[in-house]
């Protein structure tokens, strides 16, 4: 019901964590989610971890590179977008006003992967699968269920992501003054926008990763003794569920949510 053998394009399909302590936060994570995980040698003594859930990995974790570190770069959590052409997805990008950063280049024989400052400021990956397609399980309990752009300009990253994706987008009223943009792509939901204002106004356009649990009450009582903090406690979204958005004890950002009813995976 939840598990996924194929994205199509302009879906995201994996998140992994930039760590500047991937030793620390692999535990964090495993502590707090359950995850087990495979941990892979990525050669000149790195290795890179795939959480997984009921047989499936869900997401992946890597040590920052030393000169990351030392530029000041913090831990944090990539979002990744399956594409069909990693090369020729990222020239269109650069042609409609974004940056590529890193790539493309293969990744062994798992697939091959840029990365994108887009014209908001954001950063984001995009994944061409050949052995490993991304995310083996959605939604449920332990799987990747969301994500979501806070920008300071809602209109140029609808645009641009509609050009580049094809994405449309289905306007929520916050009650609070404000709009939430819902992406959809391939006929169902693919992750929202919305703007940065108030108290979040001067921080940077960022993606924004959400991972579901069984019980949000619990899980926001590990986070502390785990060495994470708490940044926004137990909240409720309005017809979707709670959330809390936590720190890892390295620093990378990342909300955890208890959804009222997850939605089964039906594209192939």
């Amino acid at each position: 019901m939840f598990t996924v053998t194929k994205y199509p394009q302009g879906h995201f399909s994996w998140a992994d964590n930039s760590s500047k302590d991937a030793k620390g936060a692999s535990k964090f994570y495993t502590d707090v989610m359950g995850w087990g995980k495979d941990e892979i040698p990525m050669g000149g003594g790195q290795i890179y971890t795939m959480f997984k859930q009921d047989g499936q990995h869900v997401a992946g974790l890597g040590q920052m590179m030393p000169d990351m570190i030392e530029q000041g770069m913090p831990s944090v959590w990539n979002s990744y977008i399956s594409v069909d052409d990693v090369d020729a997805m990222a020239e269109k990008a650069k042609g409609l006003g974004a940056t590529v950063v890193a790539g493309p280049f293969d990744v062994f024989e798992s697939g091959r992967m840029a990365t994108l400052q887009d014209p908001t400021g954001a950063f984001v990956s995009l994944w061409q699968p050949k052995g490993h397609i991304g995310a083996g399980l959605v939604n449920t309990v332990g799987a990747m269920c969301w994500n979501e752009l806070m920008t300071s300009d809602v209109e140029k990253a609808k645009t641009f992501y509609s050009d580049f994706l094809g994405w449309t987008y289905n306007k929520m009223d916050m009650g609070n003054g404000s709009d939430y943009w819902v992406i959809m792509n391939a006929g169902r939901a693919n992750g929202g926008i919305f703007p940065l204002a108030g108290d979040m106004a001067n921080m940077p356009p960022n993606w924004a990763v959400y991972f579901t649990v069984a019980d949000i009450e619990a899980t926001a009582a590990k986070i502390e003794p785990a060495g994470g903090k708490i940044h926004v406690p137990i909240t409720e979204a309005p017809g979707t569920g709670r959330f809390i958005f936590i720190e890892d004890p390295a620093g990378a950002m990342v909300y955890l949510m208890q959804i009222n009813e997850a939605e089964p995976w039906d594209l192939e």
